[in-house]
């Protein structure tokens, strides 16, 4: 294809839009898009190098992106849910905009990271996959153990929380549903915290813009615990973003809610970023979006080009979040809240029983009756991860 340079700058611009759509937009996943490319005859008009260009940037911007409904709506995904609670505690106090910069300043750390964690990750992962694998069963019990017992207010409470959790996450992911963790996970952190917000008839104030003050010493606990966390949790297609951000969490102590916000952003952005590496590497596709490029026969030699789209997608990505969270920030207290909070809950209850059928209803009912229960008691909404951190657990452990 001749003029390739101007066609691959037009198919970064357009994957970033992309991204920038699913990003906004609640329950339109970057799967989903891959998903329609990758059945389409398009897998065999356009060039590889294209449609790894397009796939990587969508995937990239869309980290960044997807916190804004999560943090302003109580809209997440499943790599976003964890935010949800956080996220509206700041907006509640004017502070929206603040807990967004937050998430974007954990991924541009994640993206300054991944220059060093990459020849680290091609030269020695290899080597080590193996035992992590064999490990990581008992690894994520010694997890949730140490999660439950740093508990301070109420184990008892946490204890069976956790547990339920865990039951309903190993049922709907047995059931037959093409996205059982949809309605899994948005009953449990986003329709939970929506009927919570209108039950309390929320009142947006008016958001605070300004410089973000916060120490370097508070980036640092963070930032050693996505580089210690997010590599190993690229490896394994059953650790999530959220329950990375568990585990990054517990290892490096309690975190306040800054540094929490910190953390998932930039988990988020850094396992993404890694699976197309892991997929060099190990030929292992840990993301949807990975596994998309998978089928189009990603090898060594794309690994400069991989790289320099990770790059060039945040860069267009830091300014293009920022810009969109403060157009946001600045009118969102002009909104009547409570009843934007209603039409979100009607629109993601459509699209779970459009997409999931009853069965996907059924547990978005149960997983949000128990997000609320999880609100009811004042148990930290990180014990909602036993959905994922017990059927995760029991699928590693070697019997």
């Amino acid at each position: 294809m001749d003029l390739t340079l101007p066609y691959l700058i037009l198919t970064l611009i357009l994957g970033i839009l992309s991204g920038t759509i699913t990003g906004l937009i609640p329950g339109i996943h970057i799967n989903l898009i891959a998903a329609i490319i990758f059945t389409s005859s398009l897998l065999t008009l356009l060039p590889l190098e294209i449609l790894l260009t397009f796939i990587i940037s969508m995937a990239i911007t869309h980290t960044f992106i997807d916190f804004i409904p999560s943090i302003f709506f109580g809209a997440p995904d499943e790599d976003t849910g964890l935010s949800s609670l956080p996220g509206h505690k700041f907006l509640l106090k004017g502070l929206g905009h603040e807990a967004l910069k937050l998430t974007v300043l954990g991924s541009t750390i994640a993206i300054i990271s991944l220059t060093f964690i990459i020849p680290l990750f091609i030269f020695g992962i290899s080597k080590i996959y193996p035992f992590i694998s064999r490990m990581m069963g008992w690894f994520l019990i010694w997890i949730s153990i140490f999660l439950i017992s740093n508990e301070k207010e109420s184990k008892v409470n946490s204890t069976i929380i956790f547990l339920l959790a865990g039951f309903l996450g190993l049922a709907s992911l047995n059931l037959p549903l093409n996205q059982p963790l949809l309605p899994l996970l948005t009953g449990l952190f986003g329709s939970s915290t929506l009927i919570y917000s209108i039950r309390q008839k929320s009142i947006i104030p008016e958001q605070k813009i300004g410089r973000m003050y916060i120490s370097k010493k508070e980036i640092i606990r963070p930032t050693i615990a996505t580089t210690l966390v997010s590599p190993i949790c690229a490896l394994f297609p059953g650790l999530g973003s959220s329950q990375a951000a568990i585990i990054g969490s517990e290892i490096s102590g309690r975190l306040n809610k800054e540094q929490f916000l910190i953390l998932l952003g930039s988990i988020n952005t850094l396992i993404m970023a890694i699976s197309f590496i892991t997929l060099i590497v190990l030929q292992k596709s840990r993301t949807g979006a990975a596994n998309a490029l998978s089928q189009i026969g990603v090898g060594e030699s794309q690994l400069t080009l991989i790289i320099l789209i990770l790059l060039i997608s945040s860069a267009f990505a830091i300014p293009l979040t920022l810009f969109l969270s403060k157009s946001l920030a600045r009118k969102i207290h002009k909104i009547n809240y409570p009843k934007v909070s209603i039409i979100i809950l009607i629109f993601l209850t459509s699209l779970i029983l459009f997409s999931t059928g009853f069965l996907g209803f059924l547990t978005f009912i149960i997983s949000t009756i128990l997000g609320l229960v999880s609100i009811e008691l004042n148990v930290r909404r990180g014990f909602l991860m036993g959905a994922l951190l017990i059927p995760t657990t029991i699928f590693y452990l070697p019997f």
